[in-house]
């Protein structure tokens, strides 16, 4: 009878053992589940772009930017750039971006990026455009991932929503631009009856003037603004072009308009366009335009109305036409 006592005694044990056992072993597995370290959720995320798809790893940190707009862009973002290509005028940045820019290194002109530059600065991400770069591309990505714009017209709102995609901020970037036509809104209520007038949008280069239409920077701005464009200036554009036209003396009576708006390049170093100018408003032809008798010819930044092409200058020359035309 104890030996029986004892043999069932032990399967009890063994029993009890076995199940404590078992419940240990979930335990300790429970407790190493919970252990694992729990990784952040993976930042790593595809851009679609002009020359196809690029996967960054992480938000970039480190920003190299090959057009002036998308340096406007950036800045817009609150990002500065460790590099970026030099202003068209300035010295070398725009004077409304120059403080914002302050320790920014140089890496070329949009149209003479230097590789060697850029490679120095070890970029997180290139962003540049297809018109400009695209002969670079190849190189560029094997500097780090890189993203291009199509094309570089009036419509600088859709090359700035790809930037703010390529560095991560989509969201901010919506913001931005939310603030931008709020500020178009508050210009053109402040402007009145004057958007009803006509405009003509004119350019001095070096040896030769264009007129500027409806696919410019600042012409997409004017019709934002409710502006009308002068009418027989109209059958100089194409419907492939509808951004510039370089004309000769003898069509300064199409420059006309209610108002007329110009500016002179002047890029650094080359101020030949100012003997342009000056010859063209001293012709007999400009003098007798009616907006010129009238004291409705504007000068105006050329950076601002045009060669920045960002969404900075775009807000500036909300400013500027405000404080030009508002009653």
């Amino acid at each position: 009878m104890k030996s029986s006592f004892n043999e069932i005694f032990g399967m009890f044990f063994l029993l009890m053992v076995c199940i404590l056992g078992a419940c240990s072993d979930s335990k300790t597995t429970e407790e190493s589940n919970s252990a694992e370290p729990t990784e952040e959720k993976s930042t790593a995320y595809t851009v679609e772009h002009a020359m196809g798809s690029t996967d960054l790893p992480a938000t970039p940190e480190k920003i190299v930017i090959l057009t002036n707009e998308g340096t406007e862009a950036l800045l817009a973002l609150g990002i500065k750039p460790v590099g970026a290509v030099s202003s068209w005028s300035g010295e070398p940045w725009y004077d409304h971006i120059a403080d914002q820019m302050e320790g920014v290194e140089v890496v070329g002109q949009e149209t003479a990026i230097d590789l060697e530059a850029i490679a120095k600065l070890k970029p997180d991400l290139i962003i540049g455009n297809k018109v400009r770069q695209e002969a670079d591309y190849e190189n560029l990505s094997k500097i780090a991932p890189t993203v291009f714009a199509e094309t570089l017209t009036g419509q600088w709102k859709d090359n700035f929503s790809l930037y703010a995609k390529a560095v991560n901020e989509a969201e901010k970037g919506e913001e931005v631009l939310a603030n931008y036509d709020a500020k178009v809104q508050e210009t053109k209520t402040a402007l009145g009856d004057v958007t009803n007038q006509s405009v003509s949008v004119v350019r001095f280069l070096t040896g030769t003037s264009r007129i500027y239409y409806t696919d410019s920077f600042s012409g997409v701005i004017l019709k934002e603004l409710g502006f009308e464009r002068v009418e027989n200036q109209a059958e100089l554009f194409t419907e492939d072009n509808q951004m510039a036209v370089e004309v000769g003396k003898e069509l300064i009576p199409q420059m006309d308009g209610d108002l007329l708006f110009h500016f002179t390049y002047l890029p650094t170093g080359d101020d030949s366009a100012s003997t342009t100018e000056a010859e063209w408003t001293a012709d007999p032809l400009w003098q007798n335009l009616s907006a010129v008798k009238n004291g409705k010819a504007y000068s105006v930044s050329d950076a601002v109305w045009n060669t920045a092409g960002g969404v900075l200058a775009a807000q500036k020359m909300l400013e500027e036409i405000q404080e030009l035309l508002a009653p």
